[in-house]
């Protein structure tokens, strides 16, 4: 007979077993339903959250863009026509200036002195001029004749009496009233005079040289004269042009020479522009085309412009043609020297596909977008354009209408679920 005890023993073993059969089975189904679901969530990402918008067709005006240094239209370094001490500076850096207002006024008392010293000595030679005229008893504005000069007149009047008298010797000297010797005594007489007579002509046109003389002094004083006027006149200092002032080294009381600059002027409205044209694209720009001009200081303002001058050659270098255009710049907005984009605007425009700058990732040298389609994000490689405002023209895997993502763009790749 099995003991009671035995009994006991043998039903706490059995209960044990059946316990740890159970605990292995409970396991096991945990362990299998962990690697059930582990590869299903592996294989299901997250959808991602995307905003949309269509690409869209318009046509574009084409340009072609090229870039450049804003440059002043006339720019001039005042100096200086005469020496002398600065008294006075009526312009400041940045002073806009009329064509012909004052800049500089220099210290007039030299130049002063000088026109004093020219004008006396014009009076002198002047004078000069009355007393060699007196001589020959030439009067202002009368044309000059010899025979009004008193001692050629004496001796013509003499010459002509002893010619007289010559004749009426040789008619008495064939009648024999007269002897050989007187005749010739009065033919010798008559020669005599015709000698004065000569020299005193000669005598009149030597004073009327030194009258042409005096004369010719006084042209040399007037001409000196109004060159110490204008040495006057040079004391202040005009603006060549209209403009502003971008450098003044003039200080007052410094002596300036004529090599030295007082003003530096730019007139900066238009502004020019030069930039260099493949040559590809030669035929296409003509003088008068309407250019567009961009700066970084002004983000999304453009100013307008023409071309304005077209270079006569292509450089050989660089195969490029040089062009330039001028700016409008009537706000004074625009200073010569910055650094600008220009757009050559051609007169055709071509039909182009658009979406919104923020749908397109570039990595690099490539760019993409995204389409949406069935919840799906499909990659498309495209090559970017112009832009317009917040578009971008893309070219290539992209139809009109076609739904882009334009938010969380760096989050998605080909084939990741989305919702919107």
């Amino acid at each position: 007979m099995i003991s009671r005890q035995l009994l006991k023993t043998s039903f706490a073993l059995t209960l044990v077993a059946a316990l740890g059969l159970g605990a292995a089975a409970c396991g096991g189904g945990s362990r299998a339903q962990a690697n059930k679901q582990g590869p299903e969530a592996e294989g299901t990402p997250e959808a991602v959250q995307v905003s949309t918008a269509p690409a869209v067709r318009r046509d574009l005006p084409r340009f072609i863009e090229a870039t450049g240094g804003l440059a002043a239209d006339e720019q001039t370094d005042v100096a200086p026509t005469v020496g002398g001490r600065v008294v006075s500076v009526g312009v400041d850096l940045g002073s806009y200036v009329q064509r012909g207002q004052p800049i500089v006024r220099l210290d007039a008392a030299d130049a002063q002195l000088r026109l004093e010293q020219a004008q006396a000595a014009q009076a002198q030679a002047q004078s000069n001029v009355r007393q060699a005229e007196e001589r020959i008893g030439l009067r202002p504005g009368q044309r000059f004749d010899p025979a009004r000069v008193a001692e050629v007149g004496a001796a013509r009047a003499a010459l002509d009496l002893a010619e007289k008298q010559l004749r009426r010797f040789e008619t008495l000297l064939e009648s024999g009233d007269v002897s050989r010797s007187a005749y010739d005594q009065q033919r010798a007489q008559r020669d005599q005079l015709r000698q004065q007579y000569e020299a005193a002509l000669a005598q009149a046109n030597q004073s009327y040289a030194a009258v042409g003389t005096a004369r010719a002094a006084v042209e040399s004083a007037r001409v000196q004269v109004e060159t110490a006027r204008k040495g006057v006149r040079d004391v202040i200092v005009y603006a060549p042009i209209s403009g502003y002032v971008a450098d003044r080294p003039a200080d007052l009381g410094e002596f300036i020479s004529t090599s030295m600059k007082v003003a530096t002027i730019v007139r900066t409205n238009p502004l020019r522009v030069r930039i260099d044209i493949p040559e590809q694209d030669i035929s296409a720009v003509r003088p008068g085309q309407s250019v567009s001009v961009s700066v970084s200081a002004y983000p999304g303002r453009t100013f307008a412009g023409r071309v304005a001058r077209i270079s006569p050659n292509v450089s050989a270098q660089s195969r490029t043609l040089t062009v330039e255009a001028e700016v409008d710049n009537g706000e004074n907005l625009l200073k010569p020297g910055q650094f600008a984009t220009i757009r050559i605007l051609l007169p055709q425009t071509e039909p182009a596909i658009l979406v919104p700058a923020r749908a397109v990732r570039s990595d690099g040298t490539s760019a993409r977008v995204f389409v949406i389609r069935d919840g799906v994000a499909q990659e498309r490689l495209v090559q970017t354009g112009q832009a317009e405002g917040d578009l971008v023209e893309i070219r290539g895997n992209v139809a009109p209408d076609e739904p882009v993502a334009t938010s969380n763009v760096e989050q998605l790749a080909d084939g990741v679920p989305v919702r919107q």
